[in-house]
């Protein structure tokens, strides 16, 4: 009998886990299925370029059997070497919490040693659970001389920045090229096949497809972002079934170029003139990037899938195809993908094409938004607005400013260059670049995140770096010819990015210089040594410890401030993201009778921050489950100066301290019979002001969702708790105002002339012309109370 229940259980048990197993299948096979789509569409439109850009210039000269067979075999080991052996198989694996990306590898090295310029680090940020590797201690490291040498010199964690938001430069000057390239030589077989049909009427086409592009950006591309997989689907089909009938029809022995004695043969032939074609035989790889980029939407198992059994066979076959076509009609170089294909299937390839092209520059332009979100989220970036999409496209941003910037720019370089190669020319470059600056900082993790010898990670950096150096040194003789184009733009966002993060590091110092001491507010009483008025002020400041100087510019502008007094502090911590129950950080500052509470909200580089009624109503929650969880001493922790910080969210009894009830408009109201009513302060006419002035300045705000809280009629052992809850409920019926300092800076006279220009012109610029603190974060208007500060650095 017992055998008989343990043979059972043991049947039942097997097929619980072929039945998960299933369905982890089935997860993955649905992820390679999106990623065709929202990944490898770059990648996967090469084809259209590579040829032709390789055998532009000198090279024509050498339009023979072997020499095409040579760049076919180039390419071949191109797309082996760097994107299927360093993307799919190593940098892959380099993912921070799941995320990929320059900025990832960066929070990588932040979190593993003291590389960070982020302000405020905390050692309770080392707690929070996306922190740490499972096991893993930040505590006890192991010595590394390199990253001793880093954290001491401060020069080299600046230099490391910069490294870092160089790399990201890149890809916004990608976010511009690529679109350019991609529309103009998907809409080029017009030019072939209609002979009516000019250079300057194909520049026109693609002019109008790319403003549609960016147009449909704004309009919301998420609506039609269920056809983009099945569009770069038929066009894998479409590229392979013109790949293999080219290979049976044109040159069946072209499989022997696969071999690296062709390499040999054709640089032995072309010499300098090889080198330099190089130049195009590396954009046979650009878009690979994508895999590691947009790591965060998918899974590292559901990409390497995607590439290695879908996206690499039909690229192979396709080149492979385009080879054997051009061994036999070698003056079809200037238009070869084209040329190549069949014609009664041309019509039909010519329009998957240019919907290929117009869904793999979508994509490369949601790149843009994601690492310029990103750059912000370190404070190397000025505040732009950011919109959430939603539906089919997992975690999608749009953001406005930068949509036109890239839309101009890339209708610049359409109609400047007019010319694919010139083109090709600027993408090669700026992409060498970029995937230069992950393989350096690839090395860097391995040394010190996997903690791997020194020469491990020499080893990696000199295998692939060695190999990229080459193809960007080939890219650097195309400078005259487009390859000035990236350049000049990095540098440009390069100087923007620093000046803005050298500004708000300055800002910080001083507000943390002329913060207040705890004795000056211990000597005011618990009055402050003002008067007290109804309701909630949320002081907005940078500093996670202390009280900034903004609250003592306030006191002695104006006789009264609020009730309770919330010192809010939004922080980015360098993790991907942080966990919603672990968000906030609630902590007291001065004694109980003063109602100083602080509030640090820690948010990961692709969190969302959210403000308004629901942030007022976790504020609300977390401050009294606070209250409680000091009364009964659990869940604190040790904070750094203003007493003990908690994560109040982790308790069990968190939001059952308090009865929530929902009303609409100024004058909503709720009651319930099992607590006690808690009456506003405001007086009637007070009350009738405000709704006039809702009504007559934010009629949006009359509908908004109000939420109103009421104290539990339960008995509490210490009687100051429940007077202390009951003050802070009365306070939120009486309303939250939010005070945000308004700081100014200003270089000293006697300063260096590149310290005046980044603070007094980069800084002061971009400051005047980026969003407001308050709209960045979503404050009400009608509540909104400014405070300006001037400071000298």
């Amino acid at each position: 009998m017992i055998g008989f229940i343990l043979a059972k259980n043991k049947v039942v048990g097997g097929e619980l886990l072929r039945m998960v197993e299933r369905k982890d299948r089935c997860k993955v096979l649905v992820l390679v299925y999106q990623s065709l789509g929202l990944v490898f569409g770059d990648l996967s439109i090469s084809p259209l370029y590579v040829f032709q850009s390789t055998f532009s210039g000198r090279l024509r000269h050498y339009q023979t059997e072997d020499a095409v067979f040579g760049a076919f075999s180039m390419i071949f080991w191109t797309l082996t070497l760097l994107s299927l052996f360093k993307y799919a198989v190593f940098v892959l694996s380099a993912d921070d919490n799941g995320e990929g990306g320059i900025v990832a590898l960066y929070s990588h090295l932040c979190r593993r040693a003291k590389f960070c310029m982020l302000p405020n680090n905390q050692a309770a940020d080392e707690e929070l659970s996306t922190y740490n590797y499972p096991g893993y201690s930040n505590r006890n490291l192991s010595p590394s001389l390199l990253r001793r040498f880093i954290e001491r010199h401060k020069k080299t964690k600046t230099s490391l920045l910069l490294l870092v938001l160089f790399g990201a430069s890149m890809v916004i000057s990608i976010g511009v090229v690529a679109p350019a390239i991609s529309v103009l030589s998907s809409i080029e077989g017009l030019k072939f096949r209609a002979k009516d049909v000019d250079n300057d009427t194909m520049v026109l086409i693609a002019c109008i497809l790319l403003i549609f592009l960016f147009v449909l950006q704004h309009r919301g591309f998420h609506k039609v972002a269920f056809m983009f997989t099945p569009v770069v689907i038929m066009w894998l089909l479409s590229i392979t079934a013109v790949g293999i009938y080219n290979i049976l029809r044109w040159n069946p022995g072209v499989y022997q170029a696969l071999s690296p004695y062709y390499i040999y043969k054709f640089f032995k032939v072309t010499g300098k003139d090889g080198w330099i074609s190089l130049g195009g035989i590396l954009l046979c790889i650009s878009g690979s990037e994508a895999m590691f980029t947009d790591l965060g939407h998918f899974s590292a198992t559901s990409i390497r899938v995607a590439f290695s059994c879908v996206i690499y066979p039909c690229l192979v076959l396709q080149y492979m195809g385009q080879a054997a076509f051009l061994s036999k009609n070698l003056s079809a170089v200037p238009m070869s993908f084209y040329a190549s294909v069949p014609d009664p299937f041309f019509w039909p390839v010519l329009v998957v094409a240019t919907l290929a092209a117009i869904v793999a520059s979508q994509a490369v332009i949601s790149t843009t938004f994601f690492i310029i979100k990103e750059c912000h989220a370190f404070g190397c970036f000025p505040r732009v607005k950011m919109v959430h999409t939603r539906r089919w496209l997992p975690g999608q941003i749009y953001i406005p400013e930068i949509n036109w910037i890239l839309m101009v720019l890339s209708l610049s370089v359409t109609m400047g260059f007019r010319d694919t190669n010139h083109i090709g020319n600027a993408y090669g470059i700026a992409y060498m670049t970029m995937t230069i600056v992950t393989t350096w900082l690839t090395s860097l993790v391995i040394n010190l995140v996997w903690q791997k010898s020194a020469m491990l990670a020499l080893l990696f950096s000199m295998l692939f770096g060695s190999v990229e150096i080459i193809y960007f040194s080939s890219s650097c003789m195309r400078i005259p010819k487009g390859g000035w184009f990236p350049l000049m733009f990095s540098v440009i966002f390069l100087v923007i990015m620093y000046a803005w993060h050298y500004g708000s590091w300055k800002k910080y110092s001083q507000d943390l210089h002329n913060k207040l001491s705890m004795r000056w507010i211990l000597t005011l009483g618990p009055s402050l040594g003002i008067i007290r008025v109804p309701g909630i002020g949320l002081i907005y400041t940078e500093l996670a410890t202390g009280v900034p100087a903004t609250f003592t510019h306030f006191l002695t502008t104006l006789p009264a401030f609020y009730q309770v007094v919330v010192f809010v502090c939004v922080k980015t911590v360098p993790v991907s993201h942080v966990p919603h129950k672990e968000r906030y950080l609630i902590g007291r500052i001065g004694p109980k009778s003063y109602r100083l509470y602080r509030c640090i909200i820690r948010n990961g580089y692709k969190d969302i921050i959210k403000n308004g009624e629901d942030f007022e109503t976790d504020l609300v929650m977390s401050i009294a489950e606070f209250i409680q969880m000091e009364a009964e001493g659990t869940g604190a922790v040790d904070g750094p100066v203003d007493g003990r910080m908690a994560v109040v969210r982790t308790s069990e009894k968190f939001g059952t301290r308090l009865v929530m009830s929902d009303s609409f408009g100024p004058g909503g109201s709720s009651s319930s019979n099992a607590s006690v009513i808690v009456s506003g302060y405001k007086s009637p006419t007070l009350q009738n002001l405000q709704a006039s002035y809702e009504q007559e300045y934010s009629p949006q705000l009359t509908f908004r969702r109000r939420v109103r809280f009421e104290l539990l009629d339960t008995k509490y052992k210490d009687p100051l708790v429940k007077e202390e809850l009951l003050e802070l409920v009365e306070a939120k019926c009486a309303g939250v105002t939010y005070v945000i300092g308004h700081s100014r800076i200003k270089a000293r006279s006697n300063s260096s002339f590149l310290h005046q220009f980044a603070i007094n012109i980069a800084y002061s610029l971009l400051r005047k012309n980026c969003r407001s603190p308050a709209v960045a974060l979503n404050i009400p208007h009608i509540c909104l109370i400014e405070v300006g500060m001037n400071y000298c650095v």
